[in-house]
């Protein structure tokens, strides 16, 4: 077999670009940390590797996606423990108003508060959050949502209820609509609603009622007549005779699973309205609550009719704070859920990196020893290639 010059320089040349190739490649791998730089390095390791890259990666969006949610949950808390104390002061108001030892002057004065208050409500049913996006919009978070109007007060936002992902398999609500929060409220007692005719001539009030067998109850729409000062009857909607009985102030007048109370002095032909429960705007509960307060009370039957109205927008009162309380408690129960989630995903991300750490993080040791190697192998490449040149029968022909 013959061998030419060529053959022994090309030889040579692949042999020390060989070594120089394997030297760069550890050059590379102790410069980037990494023992993996491309798939052929490690194919199963590259595939492990993009796996796990792609869980950190998507772990640290939900992360982000967790403190935008918190930043809107926050400040929805906010806003709702501003709108409970506004509420309360509210409440505590029409409590002073309904002591029966204030002027028409005291409780017009009363009344004046109460329109900064509600002011003050649709202000915050108008908040907007730390992105200058509106709180209580629902899905149109750039329209805001509430207004007056001469007819009352209207919500120019939708019934959504935005969610954003915080987990693999995990979703969780940012903000509740302001239908949800200041208009899907019941009025009454959340079952019935009373009301008092204002054409009555008696003293008799009626109260908010309760429900005894909610199993009994039949939605319909009722009135308490009095037949006489002292006897009653109640008939439904189409006008079948439901009870009657003898009239005893302050006793109960039960039927269909509800019961309600008249105090005072009844005239006979004197109303009361029964009617199952709709849902009232808390502006509105607010405003019913100031005009009753602005209305004059000068006579037993026009204070009767005072206090009726007023003790009904109270029980509306108590209503929507038990609705903001229900709401603010389910943003407290988001809260702590995406507190854990936080905790999974930090875990998560924890044992990825290691798991990433073990199939692609150089063992700076064992590259240290193999460049010294290589770099060895390459200067004994590059000498043997130097001597290869210098071998030809004239150097000894004399």
């Amino acid at each position: 077999m013959r061998i030419s010059t060529n053959q022994f320089f090309q030889r040579g040349t692949d042999s020390i670009l060989d070594q120089q190739a394997l030297l760069n490649k550890t050059q590379l791998q102790l410069g980037s940390s990494k023992r993996v730089m491309t798939p052929s390095d490690d194919p199963t390791g590259s595939a492990r590797i993009l796996d796990l890259q792609h869980g950190i990666d998507s772990a640290n969006t939900h992360q982000r996606n967790i403190g935008a949610a918190e930043a809107s949950l926050n400040s929805e808390e906010n806003a709702l423990s501003t709108i409970t104390d506004t509420m309360q002061r509210v409440r505590e108001l029409a409590v002073q108003a309904n002591s029966g030892i204030m002027d028409h002057i005291d409780l017009q004065a009363i009344a004046q508060e109460m329109q900064q208050h509600l002011d003050g409500l649709l202000g915050l049913a108008n908040s907007t959050g730390t992105n200058g996006e509106y709180i209580f919009a629902g899905y149109g978070t750039n329209t805001k949502p509430f207004s007056q109007t001469n007819g009352g007060f209207s919500y120019a936002g939708d019934q959504g209820q935005r969610s954003i992902q915080i987990g693999t398999n995990r979703q969780v609500a940012i903000g509740d609509s302001g239908y949800a929060v200041f208009q899907a409220i019941p009025n009454g007692n959340g079952t019935f609603v009373t009301s008092y005719n204002g054409a009555n001539t008696g003293t008799g009030v009626i109260d908010a009622g309760q429900v005894t067998n909610q199993a009994a109850w039949v939605q319909d729409t009722y009135t308490l007549s009095f037949l006489t000062p002292t006897t009653y009857e109640v008939r439904d909607s189409a006008n079948a005779l439901v009870t009657s009985g003898a009239y005893q102030s302050g006793a109960a007048i039960a039927f269909n699973g509800i019961q309600v109370s008249v105090s005072g002095a009844p005239a006979g032909g004197d109303q009361f309205t029964i009617a199952p429960s709709t849902n009232q705007d808390v502006f509105t509960s607010v405003q019913n609550l100031i005009n009753t307060l602005n209305t004059s009370a000068t006579d037993p039957v026009s204070r009767a009719n005072f206090i009726s109205n007023l003790n009904r927008s109270i029980v509306d009162i108590d209503r929507a704070m038990d609705n903001f309380t229900s709401v603010s408690t389910g943003v407290g129960a988001r809260l702590n859920s995406i507190d854990n989630q936080k905790s999974a995903n930090a875990d998560f991300i924890l044992a990825s990196q290691t798991a990433l750490s073990s199939v692609q993080d150089l063992d700076y040791a064992e590259a240290a020893s193999r460049l010294n190697q290589q770099l060895l192998a390459l200067q004994a490449a590059q000498q043997s290639f130097a001597k290869l040149q210098n071998l030809s029968l004239f150097n000894y022909i004399q």
